[in-house]
């Protein structure tokens, strides 16, 4: 089965907090819950299609937010009020604010994994192993400590927990964007981001500090492949191995099957190798990988490929995502897409594809996706999803069009939703309906896109989209005037995007057109090849094409002559797409 993810931010989902103030508490903006996460809501997602539920921000982080038996932190370390979810201070622990008796947070926590099971759904959570907390200190697993044996006066050495600051370099003062932290006095630390500095930026991950796996990270690839192998005695291992095995056997055991890795380039491949071998040794492990071909990676050559080979079952398609991007925000052509969706590419299976996630901005917001994106999403979603096999990503509220109206602080007005503020998602919380999640409160924009959603959902499980070939169409299509060519253009190409997908298993066959633009109805001709005939196996005289997105929708019924000739008529709304099986008759 092709895996469809839905990432569900536990803080965000089901806070039905109206309003709300920029760098508001808890009380005052509101905050979800595990048990907000209700089995009506778990039920609608089953049916949209989803089969793994990623339940983020769910590990205790710093925060500003006291709770009985757990202070705040200090400001200088959090950043907003609520904190970011990857600022870790336990890896065996839950966030209180998302439990309502949050002396009993876990048992909700398990709770809730055990409802996403009976949905049929996979449950996954984030597993952060680059950085930690600069406040880290388990109290549930209190012997799985980081630190209280390192030497401190060396940079690096193999078996310290962290990499440490020269002491001659400055005064000794750890200082931070918002002020000192005292804790690390003498003694300071490596932040997630490897700025070796004891004044980070405000750009830099200042409230976290990078983890040490045994080698020198300032030496790269190199030095890490000289890590222990796939079967070294456990007494040979970094103690950072053994204790970060423990944290998914701990998650295994309560019931959660998949992890997404945060930037998992930054970390040495040998650890990847081992861990995700041993975590299936227990059980089911699905493992996501979050990771760039950026300066920072502990991996030789392509990140994307090392990580693939090394076990994880996906990684991060960025370029894929930033090339669509790039149609509206950098002049790029439709025609441009074809060399993401080459089967030969490891990431034609391995990749997950998004056009939202809590790290880029929401396409309804005006501020990127050249203004339009809430007019494209359709479009967008549909070339990025049904493109390759790869899992696909959904960001809770992505099917409302959410566009990041609600209430902020550290976050800015950046067109995302603020991942360290208490925030709602206001278009969501009209489909949540005080979790009936019915949708009566919606507009019907909102629920017809919604339900867009759900059957785009749904038809990723076909074997043409699941497990079927790609073949592109807008290289024969170049010089046919009607396919989607802007006035003063002399080549076509530019908004539309058609392509074919076909299963030699069971012989079906799709075909995929998109309109990226935002402001027309594309009626196009698309000329098919003899090769693409040939490619799809359909030899036959006459050919019938069904819409699978509206079967209310006539056929069209075609014969081959007209296919190879003038074309198959085909008319697309604006920035939407339509998708149409392929029959012979």
């Amino acid at each position: 089965m092709r895996a469809v993810i839905y990432q569900l931010f536990v803080r965000h989902f089901s806070n039905e907090k109206k309003g709300g103030r920029a760098w508001g508490s808890k009380q005052q903006n509101g905050c979800g819950t595990f048990a907000g996460v209700t089995d009506e809501a778990l039920h609608e997602l089953a049916c949209m299609g989803v089969t793994h539920l990623w339940l983020t921000g769910v590990l205790r982080h710093a925060t500003r937010t006291e709770c009985p038996g757990l202070p705040a932190h200090p400001e200088c370390v959090v950043k907003g009020i609520a904190g970011s979810p990857y600022a870790v201070v336990d890896y065996f622990d839950v966030d209180p604010d998302l439990a309502l008796q949050p002396e009993n947070r876990l048992e909700e926590y398990r709770n809730l994994l055990a409802r996403v099971r009976q949905f049929g759904m996979v449950p996954m959570m984030d597993f952060v192993p680059n950085h930690v907390s600069r406040c880290y200190a388990s109290t549930v697993a209190p012997e799985a400590e980081f630190g209280s044996q390192d030497r401190t006066d060396l940079f690096f050495e193999r078996n310290n927990s962290f990499y440490y600051l020269e002491r001659g370099a400055s005064d000794g003062r750890m200082m931070l964007p918002a002020g000192e932290f005292r804790q690390e006095r003498g003694c300071g630390r490596v932040t997630g981001n490897n700025a070796a500095t004891w004044n980070p930026l405000d750009t830099d991950w200042y409230e976290t500090v990078k983890l040490n796996y045994g080698c020198d990270y300032r030496h790269g690839a190199a030095e890490a492949e000289a890590l222990p192998g796939l079967m070294a005695r456990r007494e040979a291992l970094p103690r950072t191995w053994v204790v970060l095995d423990k944290v998914l056997a701990w998650w295994q055991s309560m019931g959660v099957g998949g992890f997404r890795c945060d930037m998992a380039h930054m970390v040495p491949l040998p650890f990847w190798r081992w861990v995700i071998a041993h975590a299936r040794m227990r059980g089911e492990a699905f493992f996501v990988a979050e990771a760039y071909n950026d300066g920072m990676k502990l991996t030789p050559g392509d990140a994307l490929t090392a990580l693939l080979e090394a076990g994880f079952d996906a990684v991060y398609d960025a370029d894929a995502y930033h090339a669509l991007r790039g149609l509206y925000e950098s002049g790029g052509w439709a025609n441009d897409l074809d060399r993401f969706h080459r089967p030969e590419n490891p990431l034609f299976h391995g990749g997950v594809r998004y056009v939202e996630n809590h790290d880029e901005p929401r396409m309804a917001s005006p501020l990127f996706w050249g203004g339009c994106g809430e007019k494209v999403a359709r479009a967008a979603m549909v070339a990025q999803f049904t493109t390759t096999c790869g899992p696909v990503l959904f960001y809770n509220g992505q099917e409302v069009a959410e566009r990041a109206d609600g209430p902020t602080g550290f976050g800015g007005d950046n067109g995302r939703t603020s991942i360290f503020d208490y925030t709602s998602l206001p278009r969501l919380q009209l489909w949540y309906h005080h979790g009936l999640c019915d949708g009566a409160l919606l507009p019907a924009p909102l629920r017809d896109l919604r339900h867009f959603c759900a059957s785009l959902m749904r038809l990723l499980q076909l074997p043409a989209f699941a497990q079927g070939g790609f073949y592109g169409l807008n290289w024969a299509n170049q010089q046919t005037v009607q396919f989607g060519r802007d006035p003063g253009e002399a080549t076509s190409g530019h908004r539309v995007y058609a392509f074919l997908r076909f299963d030699p298993a069971t012989r079906s066959a799709c075909l995929v057109a998109c309109n990226f633009s935002p402001s027309s109805d594309m009626d196009v001709r698309i000329h098919f090849s003899e090769d693409a005939c040939n490619w799809s196996r359909r030899f036959a005289p006459a050919f019938c094409f069904r819409d699978l997105l509206d079967p209310l929708t006539p056929p069209i019924s075609i014969d081959r002559e007209s296919l190879l000739g003038p074309g198959l008529p085909l008319l697309i709304p604006v920035g939407s797409a339509r998708i149409l099986s392929w029959e012979l008759t």
